[in-house]
């Protein structure tokens, strides 16, 4: 074939000419780059290669990370993972070999991306998220994504998702919000762990989190300063009373001080909050995380503690007490998981008497059956969406027009085995959760959300919006 039958097969003389005149109107200083990129995009971004491999979160467990390739580059991914999983929630492969990673290697999710998920993938383009996410649950064929894992396919989704907005040239938080249907990108309000407790640290307090909330920040920066101030005047304030030795951090950056009460630990960051000057600007949340500390239907708020007496044990009609008497004691705007997850009756009545934000984690588990429960029963207005929990991201914006459409709020959440994935901050920004959890002002992997969170601010710009005093809408 001559050179000239070669450019009329492709017909690349025509194409190399539009670039030409391109690249004169354009008047470019460099008309070889914009000649390269202009051809570039005339060329439809397909997936070429899908490669998967096993890393460390930040808790030193394997996860998954997948890297996605296209003609216009290469798309990283890696997943978070939880505690434990419920029942209800995607379940994670584990190859469950005690001997490797004690039982937590992934080598099997690795081994299901690298062999299946990328053969049916190949070819299809990155822009069409939710026919790629189909195409993985058609393969997998369980309720759960048992067979591949909710590691290999969400690893894969976010990774394609990545890809898709690289393809229309826009960012990731504008690819999500088209992809919603959101017109509407907004900075959620952080909500800053500054003490932690139950299974996330050990100290003898029973609650998993108290949590900070700058609402009355003005801007997503403003926020930022008020969260990391508030955490080192917490750490002044712990240290003044009780040493450095009780500074240590949990698995997500709280403080673990060696407190046993709420009302103990709530004062710390009471005082904190007061040396700031930011008294009225910043509200409190508490992940109660009930599940971990209830036996039979009592609760133990002496669990943590290795001297316990078994004289602390409260009732549910206890705990309401107890939170109401907090809710009027403390700027308490938010309760996570109050009760256990299966004890609907009093979830319910606490979310009746309008006290403050009532949110389902254990309760829902991100599930689109047991939120339709919820839903229905009134027995929460709000949902901490875990992403690993449901799978794809597809599904997890479906979860939220669920949420959204009983007007409930949505905190995007961590999890406390995280990496340095910063999807969830561009996910939160154009969902319009309003609220994101992602640790304390504190450890990388944390980190990487909130600071991705201040470079999308600062590329709205005078666009940007601060969810602030709407963080529930």
């Amino acid at each position: 074939m001559s050179v000239q039958e070669y450019l009329d097969k492709h017909m690349l003389s025509r194409k190399l000419e539009d670039a030409v005149n391109a690249a004169v109107r354009a008047k470019t200083s460099d008309p070889v780059l914009f000649i390269s990129n202009h051809m570039r995009k005339g060329v439809q971004s397909v997936i070429t290669k899908i490669k998967a491999r096993q890393i460390l979160d930040s808790r030193g467990f394997p996860t998954v990370e997948v890297d996605l390739h296209t003609n216009k580059g290469i798309f990283r991914a890696s997943v978070p993972s939880g505690n434990a999983t419920g029942m209800y929630e995607a379940v994670e492969l584990r190859d469950g070999d005690k001997g490797v990673y004690l039982g937590n290697g992934v080598a099997k999710a690795v081994k299901n991306i690298n062999d299946k998920i990328s053969e049916a993938l190949i070819g299809m383009d990155p822009t069409l998220q939710s026919q790629i996410d189909q195409a993985m649950i058609d393969l997998d064929k369980t309720e759960k994504k048992g067979e591949l894992g909710v590691n290999a396919i969400l690893a894969v989704s976010i990774a394609a998702c990545k890809a898709g907005a690289a393809e229309k040239e826009v960012p990731l938080y504008k690819h999500i919000a088209d992809l919603s249907g959101k017109t509407n990108p907004t900075l959620p309000v952080p909500a800053f762990t500054v003490i932690s407790g139950g299974k996330h640290a050990g100290n003898n307090l029973a609650i998993q989190e108290i949590m900070i909330l700058p609402i009355g920040a003005s801007r997503f920066e403003e926020a930022l300063r008020m969260g990391s101030e508030t955490y080192h005047h917490l750490k002044a304030v712990i240290t003044e009373k009780s040493g450095a030795h009780n500074c240590n951090v949990g698995e997500d950056g709280g403080f673990a001080p060696n407190v046993s009460s709420f009302h103990e630990a709530l004062d710390l960051v009471k005082e904190a909050i007061s040396r700031t000057g930011y008294n009225e600007k910043i509200k409190i949340a508490l992940d109660v995380s009930a599940t971990n500390f209830c036996i039979g239907k009592r609760y133990d708020l002496d669990f943590q503690s290795p001297q316990r007496s078994g004289q602390n044990f409260k009732s549910a009609e206890d705990m309401i007490e107890l939170y109401k008497e907090l809710c009027a004691e403390y700027p308490i705007v938010s309760i996570e998981d109050p009760f256990d997850k299966e004890d609907w009756e009093h979830i319910k009545y606490i979310s009746s008497l309008g006290i403050c934000q009532v949110i389902g984690d254990d309760l829902l588990m991100s599930n689109a059956k047991r939120i339709e429960k919820a839903i229905t029963e009134a027995a929460c207005n709000a949902l901490l969406l875990k992403i690993n929990q449901v799978g794809t991201v597809t599904e997890v914006i479906e979860v939220v027009k669920q949420a959204k459409e009983a007007q409930w709020g949505v905190v995007t959440s961590h999890r406390c085995g995280e990496t340095v994935d910063s999807f969830i901050a561009d996910l939160s920004v154009g969902l319009a959760t309003g609220q994101i959890k992602a640790g304390a002002p504190c450890r990388g992997e944390r980190l990487e959300k909130y600071n991705q969170l201040l470079r999308i601010e600062e590329e709205l710009g005078d666009q940007a919006i601060y969810a602030g005093e709407d963080w529930r809408q």
